[in-house]
Formats: C-alpha cells, structure tokens, sequence
C-alpha cells in the first residue's frame, strides 16, 4: 500500500506538532508567568505588611515618649513644689509624694514599653531587609518568566509552521485510505495511530505479540493492525 514506509514519519512529525501545540497552550494560558507574578505579589505584600508594622510601632513608640515627657514635667514641677516650702501642710505633702512616685512608676513602665517597642523595630527592619531582597528577586524571576515565555512562543510558532510544511509535503506520498484510518486511531488513541514493531512489541501500547501473531503480520499484505490496541503497526 502506497505510502506505508512514510507513515512513522507522520507520525513523528504529527507527535512533535502536538507537543508543540500542546507548550503553546501552556504558554498562552501563562501559567509559569502567572506563578512567578503571584510569588512577586506575595513577597512584595509580605514586604507592605512588614513596613506597616514598623510604621505602627512607630507610631506608639512616638505616643509613649509624648507620655515621658508629659510625666517628667509633670513630676519636676510636683518635685519643685514640694521642696520650695510654698506647701506646709503635711497631709498636702503626703499626697504630693504619692503622685510624684506614682509619676515616676508609670514612667518607668512607659520607658520600657519604649524599649520593647525599639526592640521589635530593629527586628522588623531585619526583616525588611530580607523582604526587600525576596521582594526583588521575585519580581525578576516575574520579568525574566514573561521573556523566556515570549521568546519561547516565537520559537514554537516557527517550529510550528516548519513541521506542518512538511506533514503537507509528506501527506500526498500515503494512500488515502490508509491516512483516513491513521488519522482515525489519533484521534482516538491519545495522537498515536501509527506504531513500529519492534522486537515483537508495539511501540504503541508496549505489548508484546506471540511470534505466531508477528509471523501472521508479516504474511498479511496491506494494512497491519496490533492485535492489542489496533494501531498501524508498520515493520521495520
């Protein structure tokens, strides 16, 4: 039958055609930039987060230092009163101590607020730093996953182009009954309809025929079917 020794050929070139189309697709739908781009978001929302924290303890840092201040005037005009003999009354005194250690009790505990919250600062800003650098890698990876992807799909469209001028090139060169019957099985065999025999196995679906079944292959004149998944087998 016309055409039978070109049908592997086809099919080479009908498999390499799929698998371009197939990476095409991936390429179109942008899976791989889609991934870098959410891992670019991700590093530089992780980056925002860690800014607006520090801002936040900042921002408390500069409230408790108000409150520091506040209280050390505070007590210093409290401690001037007490000692400038303008208060004789003892119970006036008394009273006058206790809110000046009251003062300086809450300014202690304000000061070390002040320290944790320096101390959560320093450790954000690490992490900036970190996040910064994350942050920038990512969005090269993001950058560099649209190049590779658009210089990849150029690729395949002139690989594209050249394999399908040569499947119309070959086509003409096969009997049109058998094509008919290839172009059949692909469609129906996952885009293999063509296979080789090799050492009794089908390249197909990899079972192995009985050597009765190849001799009876070999004897049959015109189109060979595996005896397993009815591919072209074709014997080399």
């Amino acid at each position: 039958m016309r055409g039978e020794d070109r049908l592997l050929e086809l099919q080479g070139i009908d498999t390499s055609i799929l698998r371009r189309e197939h990476r095409h697709d991936e390429l179109e739908g942008g899976e791989a930039v889609r991934t870098a781009k959410q891992a670019a978001d991700d590093a530089e929302a992780r980056l925002g987060e860690l800014r607006m924290a520090i801002d936040v303890e900042q921002r408390e840092q500069r409230r408790l230092e108000a409150e520091i201040e506040q209280l050390e005037r505070t007590q210093a005009a409290e401690e001037k009163r007490m000692y400038d003999g303008s208060i004789v009354n003892q119970k006036e005194l008394e009273a006058l101590q206790h809110e000046i250690t009251g003062a300086k009790q809450r300014r202690g505990g304000f000061e070390d607020q002040v320290l944790q919250r320096m101390e959560t600062i320093d450790q954000l800003t690490a992490g900036v730093a970190d996040a910064e650098k994350q942050s920038a890698e990512a969005r090269t990876r993001w950058e560099q996953a649209g190049e590779a992807s658009a210089d990849e799909l150029a690729t395949i469209a002139t690989e594209l182009e050249a394999a399908r001028a040569q499947r119309e090139r070959l086509v003409p060169e096969i009997d049109p009954e058998l094509l008919d019957l290839y172009e059949d099985l692909r469609a129906s065999k996952k885009g293999i309809g063509a296979a080789a025999l090799v050492d009794g196995a089908c390249q197909g679906c990899h079972q192995t025929l009985s050597a009765v079944q190849v001799d009876r292959l070999k004897k049959t004149e015109g189109i060979k079917r595996c005896e397993h998944c009815r591919r072209i087998l074709v014997i080399e």
